[in-house]
């Protein structure tokens, strides 16, 4: 007997039961952008390893050590997307679509990262991304930001999540920055642990994301990036939080808070929940203005965001909002004899065209009333529909209620659809 074949470790099945949560929370969030004006981009999987090399920085965790790449049959270096926004990048730059235009894209699906997969965090996993291009203002980073406020709403979790805010400033204030904490870095590096003595070369700004107790207490006496700013970045943070706060959005500002690749500037957002133990962020994204450029277009400004929907769905599960998704059935057929079976199915069909937000399924491959009730009960449907010889001989059909005490009834057949339509 040959061995069954799994799944690759940390790409999982997402299987029937589970299903229902993720059309929730998809729909959810398609809903919630559409309202706001933005217009979904498909992207491919696989890109040019070299996209991801220019703009996430070769010497970043994820180029070198989290990528899924190969050599395909011509010798090309391919890469499966890691993430979202490189690529968005790229379809807009190849396609005309950013300069001197204003866009407010968003898209879903699978990203792969070769990480040690734990609960949250896994080797396949899908996003959902926002990307906007061509405002330069703290407006639009404002309204990204309110969308996001929104999603937590619509899923009753807004209460579970809170807003970390700061600014990341120009890459010029940046990198005066970045020079400085290195110095300060350089004459604590007995105390740094071996993970950030390697970020202090590639990315010193990673080292102040370091969970190390003993070095964030020194980090505490580490400069300031905000002493770095000049006006128009000043400016730009302060107009942002005026605007939370006129939309009622309430903020920690977090002045360690970075983001892992290179090419944030300005805003950096993320939003955290104490709900799911160490995997925290629900919800990361910022300005990005350069790049763009950086990747061969022209100089456009740019802001965006992405969550990961295994740890959303994983938030909902742990909070118990997946128990009031819809079930995949709210009407359950049930047929006894040759005439039934033959003809009840034309009811169903017209019932469907009246209906097309009921979720009807039918019994197939036959079986007693005993069977076919555990069927009934077992697709998590509210109601049975009896079709038997008597029925269908007087055109009639017995309802029964599957998770009442209400007592079965018999109606006309063309009574059906306002009993359905007051019932469900």
């Amino acid at each position: 007997m040959s061995k069954n074949i799994q799944a690759i470790r940390g790409m999982n099945d997402c299987l029937p039961a589970q299903t229902p949560v993720w059309q929730k929370v998809e729909s959810v969030l398609r809903n919630v952008v559409s309202r706001y004006g933005y217009s979904e981009i498909r992207m491919p999987i696989v890109e040019m390893t070299e996209l991801f090399k220019r703009s996430i920085g070769e010497v970043t965790d994820i180029v070198e050590k989290e990528m899924y790449t190969f050599e395909d049959r011509n010798g090309d270096s391919l890469t499966l997307r890691p993430e979202g926004t490189a690529s968005c990048v790229r379809a807009g730059n190849e396609h005309g679509l950013l300069y001197n235009q204003i866009q407010r894209l968003w898209y879903m699906g699978p990203m792969f990262r070769h990480e040690r997969p734990q609960k949250g965090r896994y080797r396949q996993f899908h996003q959902f991304g926002v990307e906007t291009f061509g405002m330069q203002g703290p407006d639009i980073d404002a309204e990204v930001i309110a969308m996001t406020a929104r999603f937590w709403q619509e899923f009753g979790i807004a209460d579970k999540v809170k807003l970390e805010l700061n600014s990341l400033g120009s890459n010029e204030e940046r990198a005066e920055y970045r020079d400085a904490l290195v110095n300060f870095l350089q004459k604590h590096e007995s105390i740094l642990d071996e993970d950030c003595k390697r970020r202090m070369v590639s990315n010193p700004l990673r080292v102040l994301d370091t969970k190390n107790a003993d070095i964030q207490a020194v980090l505490k006496d580490a400069p300031s990036l905000s002493d770095y700013f000049g006006d128009e970045s000043k400016a730009h943070f302060e107009g942002l939080c005026a605007r939370l706060e006129a939309l009622g959005i309430e903020y920690t500002i977090n002045s360690r808070l970075v983001r892992g690749l290179d090419y944030y500037n300005h805003t950096v957002f993320e939003w955290v929940t104490d709900s799911l133990g160490a995997q925290g962020t629900v919800c990361a994204g910022g300005r990005y203005d350069g790049l763009v450029e950086q990747l061969g277009g022209k100089s456009t400004p740019a802001v965006g965001f992405a969550m990961g929907l295994e740890r959303l769905v994983l938030l909902m599960e742990t909070l118990g909002l997946d128990k009031d998704v819809r079930k995949a059935v709210d009407v359950f057929v049930v047929m006894l004899g040759e005439q039934a079976e033959l003809k009840a199915p034309a009811v169903i069909e017209q019932l469907r065209d009246c209906l097309p937000d009921v979720r009807i399924q039918l019994n197939c491959g036959g079986g007693n009333f005993k069977k076919q009730f555990k069927k009934a009960d077992k697709s998590g449907a509210d109601i049975a529909l009896v079709f038997g010889e008597q029925e269908i001989i007087e055109s009639k059909v017995t309802i029964k209620p599957l998770r009442s005490n209400e007592e079965q009834s018999t109606i006309e057949q063309e009574q059906l659809v306002d009993y359905l339509n007051q019932a469900l």
